[in-house]
């Protein structure tokens, strides 16, 4: 999910794994969109024993999942979609076209992390 800090130039990105059948955020970690944010995830990823990868066409992915435990499909990709709806109503700053932003990396992952821990895993500290 693509965020901002300060201006658009300043991009920050939710990388987040979500169980397929329950909708329950695995794992999240914020950052760039590069090769090592994703591998950031996928290492805490690997205690879950995933099977089965669903992503958009994204060539991270293809470089670091096996072809066969991988699918691309925007149709299996709408519960995370749904997450990313959730997040965007309720942390403003996500949302697009709106005059509430970050001007902090550290502030912007500081508010995006409480929510999650809280929201997703009933968690109400902050896990840096």
């Amino acid at each position: 999910m693509q965020s901002f800090v300060g201006k658009k130039a300043n991009q920050r990105w939710l990388w987040h794994g979500i169980d397929h059948y329950t909708g329950e955020v695995l794992a999240y970690v914020t950052g760039s969109r590069t090769d090592e944010m994703f591998l950031k995830l996928k290492k805490l990823l690997e205690p879950f024993g995933i099977t089965k990868f669903y992503t958009d066409g994204l060539k991270t992915y293809e470089r670091h999942i096996l072809p066969e435990i991988r699918q691309v499909s925007k149709y299996k990709m709408q519960k995370i979609e749904r997450k990313h709806l959730t997040l965007r109503t309720r942390i403003k700053r996500l949302a697009r076209q709106t005059i509430c932003f970050s001007k902090s990396i550290e502030m912007h992952d500081i508010v995006i992390g409480l929510f999650i821990n809280r929201y997703e895993f009933g968690i109400n500290i902050l896990v840096i």
